[in-house]
Parts: C-alpha cells; structure tokens; sequence
C-alpha cells in the first residue's frame, strides 16, 4: 500500500465526521499548498523523486532564437496551474493549450514542435506529481486541521 492509501485509510474516518464546508476549505487549503510546491518545484527544473528534468536538446545554430530562460518557466503561474476543491476532493491541474503541452512532456509523447514543424518525441519531465515533503506535508495539514 503506497503512502497517499495509508494517508487516506488513517484521514477517511477522521474527514467523514466533517461538515461539507470545512471539508471543502480544508480541501482548498491543501490544493493551495500543493499548487505552491508543485510551481517551485517546476521552477527547480526537478522530478519529484528529486531527479533534475532531462535537459533540452541542442538546437542547430540560427534556426530559432530563444530566450535564455529555463523549460516551464511560465507554465506554473497560478493562471495556468489551477486549483479545485470539493467535498469529496481537491485537485492541481494545468489548463486549456497549456494541459496539452504539460501531458506531452509528463508522459514523454510525440508532438509538433511548431504548427507546421517536424514531430518530435519530447523526454519525460514528470511536471505533477508527489514528492516525499508533498506527502509530509499533506499529513502535516491534516493533522494541524483536525488537532485545531
């Protein structure tokens, strides 16, 4: 049993006595601190199993100019990386053009490198996903929520 399954068997019994609203605020409030590490954790340029991202591959010179700037840099704005509680759940996703990009280097599929460019089969940078402080920390607030 992985750690988010022992968190929820120990948190579901707890969580069910729960009004529906102080559920859904507690639900924000980790979703929050979830977008917070996750974008810090994207501007790292890191995997959450702490890993760095593979690195861009080298561009032949004078075909595109680029900023000098790191991979992501914009795609973690709060705009972008939007957050949803519920009761029942709280979530981090991207959204709109930007899930679709975020997918394509998430799962490291094949995609157009312009609208009319060559398909490329981009490396695998895991963008979402938990790391051990995510897990301390979603224990942490739970357990400062509940004791309060």
């Amino acid at each position: 049993m992985g750690d988010l399954e022992q968190l929820h068997a120990w948190a579901a019994p707890l969580l069910a006595k729960l009004q529906p609203a102080e559920r859904r605020a507690l639900a924000r409030k980790l979703a929050t601190a979830l977008r917070r590490s996750q974008a810090q954790r994207i501007g790292e340029q890191r995997n959450p199993d702490g890993s760095d991202y593979a690195p861009r591959k080298r561009q032949k010179a004078g075909r595109i100019k680029r900023r000098r700037g790191r991979m992501f840099e914009r795609i973690a704005r709060r705009q972008h990386l939007k957050v949803e509680a519920t009761e029942q759940a709280a979530s981090v996703a991207f959204l709109g053009r930007v899930a679709r990009i975020a997918r394509v280097h998430q799962e490291g599929r094949r995609d157009r490198v312009a609208r009319r460019g060559p398909v490329v089969r981009y490396e695998r940078r895991q963008l979402l996903g938990f790391s051990e402080a995510d897990h301390r920390m979603i224990r942490d607030l739970l357990t400062e929520h509940l004791a309060g």
